[in-house]
């Protein structure tokens, strides 16, 4: 089984920083690309920040400048260094993974982390 498991939410104040972490487990052949994604309480879950095996970044425009996503492909490990946090940062990010798990031949399939709170607030 596959599995995603983020840490490194809090509560932090505005202009400080956060790092998040995502590591992907069990039988993967390869992974296409992870990312981050939150959710804010009655808001619509939305896309932060994507990278690529290759390394190639894709940033929301609210976030950019801010945020940065990086990964380990040894480890499996996709991180996001936040600073600058805004209240408006507050949500729940969610870890996302598009890959191939072992035996699917080319078949991706998405997964998905269970969330952490990150809370911006004075």
């Amino acid at each position: 089984q596959v599995q995603l498991v983020e840490s490194g939410g809090g509560l932090v104040q505005p202009g400080g920083s956060l790092r998040l972490s995502c590591a992907a487990s069990g039988s993967i052949f390869r992974i296409n690309a992870m990312g981050w994604y939150r959710q804010a309480p009655g808001k619509q879950r939305e896309l932060v920040a994507t990278i690529t095996g290759g390394g190639s970044t894709n940033y929301a425009d609210s976030v950019k400048g801010r945020f940065t996503i990086s990964r380990d492909n040894i480890k499996n490990t996709v991180y996001l260094q936040m600073d600058s946090l805004k209240p408006e940062d507050t949500a729940v990010y969610y870890c996302n993974a598009d890959l191939v798990p072992t035996g699917w031949g080319h078949r991706a399939n998405q997964y998905w982390g269970l969330g952490t709170q990150v809370t911006v607030s004075s």
